[in-house]
This record gives C-alpha cells, structure tokens and sequence, in this order.
C-alpha cells in the first residue's frame, strides 16, 4: 500500500487513496450535480430540495406529506420544513383529506404549477449541459452501472438491518 502511495501507478483501485477510488469520485459527482442543480434553481428561488418536492405535488398530487417524502427520499420533518417554506410563497396548500380528516394533502397552486413549468425548463437545459461530450451508450452503460451499484447498496443496507435488528431474549438464560 505504500507503494501505490508513493507513485501514480496504482494497479488496483482498492490500492488507490480514497480520494482516487470510484466511490469516492461518485460521491463528489454527486455532490457537484447537486450544486449545479442549486446554482441554476436559485434563479427562480429554490434549491434542489424544494423543487423536486413542489414538482412530485404538481405531478402527482394532491397527496400527504408522508407519501411525497418517502418518494422523494427525504425525512418527514425535511419535507416539512420544505412544505411550510412552499406554503407561505403561496406554491402549496394543505387541504384536508375527506377520507382521514386527521391527515392534510398537499395540492399545488396555480403559481406553483407555473413555477413547476420554470423546474422543468432549468431541469432540460441543466441535463443537456451535464450530458454534453457524452454519447447516448456512454449514458446508457452509465445507467445500468449505477442500477448495478444501487442493487448492491441495497443488499448491503437490508443486510445491515437484519444484522442490528432487536433480538428476542436469549433461551441459554
């Protein structure tokens, strides 16, 4: 390992420093995409978060808060917060569901079905600049490694949970 540190001709990537390693160039492509999408969102006076939350609710609406987090990936308290700040600009509306009236659904507003079309715009143009120099098998060989990876992130994660899960007391007393 001392070696690979040493010089510029790693022969296998676990050898590499972990700045150099695939996962750690997709964490900061991430990182970078996520950036991009906030730089051009800020144009129109949101951030990644809050424009993918009020597109979900334009598309799929009206639905509960609790469903729109847990499709968008985000925590309840998260999509909260984002829904308060989407509520008070006038962009969302809590109504009351008429089969649960403990639960309030998330519909758009007129203004934010029109901002929803100005997402969409941003969003077009930002992917034709993230994909420029890149042919459409290069992308579709890129999709298919990355449902790979999010596979085996997935079992990982299933594995974790079953490894941690509670379990009951033990009969060797």
């Amino acid at each position: 390992m001392a070696k690979a540190r040493a010089s510029n001709n790693v022969t296998h990537e676990l050898d590499a420093p972990p700045w150099q390693r695939f996962e750690s160039t997709l964490m900061a492509t991430s990182r970078s995409i996520r950036r991009a999408y906030d730089v051009r969102l800020e144009a129109i006076g949101l951030n990644l978060s809050e424009a993918c939350l009020l597109a979900y609710v334009v598309e799929n609406g009206p639905l509960t808060q609790t469903q729109a987090a847990e499709r968008l990936g985000m925590g309840r308290a998260t999509a909260g917060t984002i829904v308060d700040k989407l509520s008070a600009e006038s962009l969302l509306v809590r109504l009351p569901d008429p089969d649960d009236r403990r639960v309030w659904l998330l519909s758009a507003t007129p203004g934010g079905v029109e901002l929803a079309d100005r997402i969409s715009d941003v969003d077009h143009v930002l992917r034709a600049d993230l994909r420029a120099g890149l042919s459409r098998a290069e992308r579709q060989q890129l999709a298919t490694t990355l449902v790979a990876l999010q596979s085996n992130l997935q079992r990982v994660i299933e594995s974790h949970a079953r490894d941690t899960e509670p379990r009951g007391p033990s009969l060797d007393g």
